[in-house]
């Protein structure tokens, strides 16, 4: 069993990444940690699905963006920013799931 990926990370955030789109940014204390993420794969298309409940065709990108010490997930939105039943348009409160990961 691993540790929470709270442990590892001094950022879990969410946000729109226009009315279509959510991202989320996971930047990580230390670039030992960022590389092992990294290197082994640990946050994939096969996780984001199951702790989003989406399909993978559902999840635009996965980015590992070296100097921040940061992945980056962007997903379609299951409604669009402000549609009728969107319950959260500034995308601000959709990070949750991610903190179940562990490392």
């Amino acid at each position: 069993m691993g540790k929470p990926i709270i442990e590892y990370a001094e950022v879990i955030r969410s946000k729109n990444a226009g009315p279509y789109e959510l991202t989320f940014d996971i930047i990580f204390k230390d670039r030992k940690i960022y590389e092992r993420v990294k290197e082994n794969k640990l946050i994939n298309k096969n996780l984001i699905s199951r702790l989003y409940g989406i399909e993978k065709d559902q999840i635009s990108s996965i980015i590992f963006f070296e100097p921040a010490r940061a992945v980056k997930i962007t997903i379609v939105r299951p409604l669009s920013a402000g549609a009728p039943g969107e319950r959260d348009v500034y995308g601000a409160q959709q990070h949750v799931p991610l903190l179940s990961i562990e490392i």
